[in-house]
C-alpha cells in the first residue's frame, strides 16, 4: 500500500500575519499541485475575522490548475462554511475539526462538544448532497494542555460514534499543539487501525524538527499510511496556544518514509515548491 500524503499549505499560511498576495498564494498552490500529493489542504471557509489570511480562498480557487490527480480539501468551522465550500465543484473534502477537549472546541469553533456534534450532522448532510466527502479531524487526539480529560480510548470512542451516527469514513488524528510522543502515537494507531479497518485514519501531527522523524516513524510502524505535512514544518493552530508547534515538515517526512511507497511524488517539482516557499513565507 502506497503512502497517502496531504500537503497543508493552508495550515502553514493561516498564522502568518503579513498578507500573502492572492497571486502568490495561487502560484504556490499550483506548484504544489504539480508535485503529486494525494490531497492538498489549500484553504478554508471560516470567518475572515478569525483567519484573515485566508479570506481570499474563493479567489485563489479560481486560479488553480485543476488538471491533476490531487484532491482539494477546504477547512470549515460550521454549517455556513460548509454551505460556502459546497458551492465549488473542485473541492473534494470538507475538513472539520472536532475536538475531544471541551476547552479547545470552545476556543477553536466557539461551541461545546455537543454543539459540535450537531454541526457535524449539518455539515455531513450538506456535504453528501453536494457530493463532497466530510473529513473529521479528531483534535487534541494525543492530549491537551488545558487539563481536560483525555485518553486514547476517548479518541477511539468518538471515531466510533461519528462513524456510526453519520457514516463518516475519513478521519485524521490531530496533535493540535504538539503534545504527542512516540509512545502515545504508537498506542493510538495500534488501537484504532485494527478496530476500524474499513476507515481511512490519518496522522496530522505537530512536531519540532528534532521530533518529527521519530513521531512519523512511530505512526508508520504502527500501520499508519496517511500523513499530513507542510513544507518546512510551518503552521500550527492560532486558536490553540500563543506558542505554535508547527506541522510535520514534508521534507523530513520524505526522508523518514520508504521511498518506494512515495514514488508518486515528483521530487523535481517538490524542489521547485521548496524554493517558492521562500517567497511565500518570508
Amino acid at each position: 500500500m502506497s503512502i497517502q500524503i496531504t500537503e497543508c499549505p493552508r495550515d502553514a499560511m493561516q498564522g502568518v500575519e503579513q498578507w500573502i498576495p492572492t497571486e502568490l498564494k495561487t502560484k504556490y498552490l499550483n506548484t504544489l499541485l504539480s508535485v503529486g500529493f494525494d490531497v492538498l489542504d489549500f484553504g478554508s471557509f471560516v470567518s475572515p475575522k478569525a483567519i484573515p489570511q485566508l479570506r481570499d480562498t474563493a479567489q485563489v480557487l479560481d486560479g488553480l490548475n485543476l488538471g491533476t490527480k490531487t484532491k482539494l480539501l477546504a477547512i470549515i468551522a460550521n454549517e455556513r462554511g460548509a454551505l460556502d465550500a459546497c458551492k465549488f465543484e473542485p473541492i473534494h473534502f470538507l475538513g472539520y475539526p472536532f475536538s475531544i477537549s471541551e476547552t479547545f472546541q470552545k476556543r477553536n469553533t466557539n461551541s461545546t462538544i455537543e454543539q459540535s456534534l450537531a454541526r457535524v450532522d449539518a455539515i455531513n448532510a450538506h456535504a453528501r448532497k453536494a457530493n463532497k466527502h466530510p473529513l473529521i479531524y479528531i483534535s487534541m487526539a494525543f492530549g491537551n494542555p488545558y487539563g481536560d480529560k483525555w485518553s486514547p480510548e476517548m479518541a477511539a470512542e468518538w471515531i466510533q460514534r461519528l462513524h456510526r451516527e453519520f457514516d463518516i469514513t475519513e478521519f485524521a488524528l490531530a496533535d493540535t499543539v504538539g503534545v504527542s510522543t512516540e509512545e502515545n502515537i504508537k498506542q493510538m494507531f495500534e488501537m484504532v487501525l485494527p478496530e476500524f479497518p474499513k476507515l481511512r485514519i490519518g496522522a496530522h501531527l505537530h512536531a519540532t524538527a528534532e521530533d518529527t522523524s521519530g513521531k512519523v516513524q512511530a505512526a508508520y510502524d504502527s500501520g499508519c499510511r496517511n500523513f499530513d505535512s507542510a513544507i518546512k514544518g510551518l503552521g500550527g493552530c492560532p486558536m490553540a496556544e500563543d506558542d505554535l508547534v508547527g506541522n510535520v515538515a514534508t521534507e523530513i517526512l520524505f526522508k523518514t518514509l520508504n521511498s518506494s511507497e512515495i514514488e508518486h511524488i515528483d521530487q523535481n517539482q517538490f524542489a521547485d515548491a521548496m524554493m517558492l516557499s521562500n517567497e511565500v513565507f518570508l
